[in-house]
């Protein structure tokens, strides 16, 4: 893929791009909140939010991570999960060790595209592509998510080869679920920079503990 570097050894902080699902992410969503507070994270303007269109997502998620200055970590919201997935299955880029730009994404509450979609518009994202992710991964999912249970959920953090992590019950982990900048997930982004973030206290409505000290090898479920 052009323009790749060695993300291991680019001493450039990473661009944490955020990819948000259909519909897009508004005011109060976590997608949002996090480019107003971090650094270096901004938005993939992926378009045709209310009707997207796989390939063009595909492209112009590609377009984005090309364009970023430096390595990227995606942090990747319901559909926008699927359009990382489909990327990587297109373009077959390397993982960090093999000079990939992509160095790690935040796969959050991916929805059921094949079995039982709730939204026929996401249907034109099936089939889930079946290879496994070249770079580290988190799957997070929610255990009262109308759009995927936690079984498929696991099914799901297997075939992509990610890790999971279980967020308690929060929805459809979007706007509706008042997450504010939601902790939890800012922790989890953390496994995937080389330099962790603050993470400002913080446990809404049921969610798990939000800790700096907090080992994140208690995050993860069996897979």
């Amino acid at each position: 893929m052009a323009h790749e570097i060695n993300a291991l050894n680019d001493p450039t902080p990473p661009v944490i791009l955020t990819v948000p699902g259909l519909g897009n992410s508004g005011p109060g969503h976590w997608q949002t909140i996090w480019e107003e507070q971090l650094p270096r994270c901004r938005r993939v303007d992926l378009g045709l939010w209310d009707n997207p269109h796989r390939n063009t997502w595909v492209n112009k998620l590609n377009l984005a991570i090309q364009r970023a200055e430096g390595p990227v970590v995606l942090a990747a919201h319901s559909l926008g999960c699927l359009a990382v997935a489909w990327w990587a299955e297109y373009e077959r880029p390397g993982g960090p060790v093999d000079g990939g730009k992509v160095v790690g994404a935040l796969l959050v509450a991916p929805p059921d595209v094949e079995e039982r979609p709730l939204d026929r518009r996401l249907t034109c994202f099936a089939p889930v592509p079946e290879s496994a992710l070249p770079f580290p991964s988190v799957l997070v999912a929610s255990r009262n998510d109308p759009y995927l249970t936690m079984a498929q959920a696991r099914s799901l953090a297997r075939r992509w080869g990610a890790r999971l992590a279980d967020a308690g019950e929060a929805g459809h982990i979007n706007a509706a679920s008042d997450l504010g900048d939601w902790a939890f997930g800012r922790l989890l982004l953390n496994t995937l920079l080389p330099e962790p973030l603050p993470v400002v206290q913080d446990t809404p409505r049921g969610q798990p503990a939000a800790r700096e000290e907090f080992d994140p090898a208690l995050l993860w479920q069996r897979a």
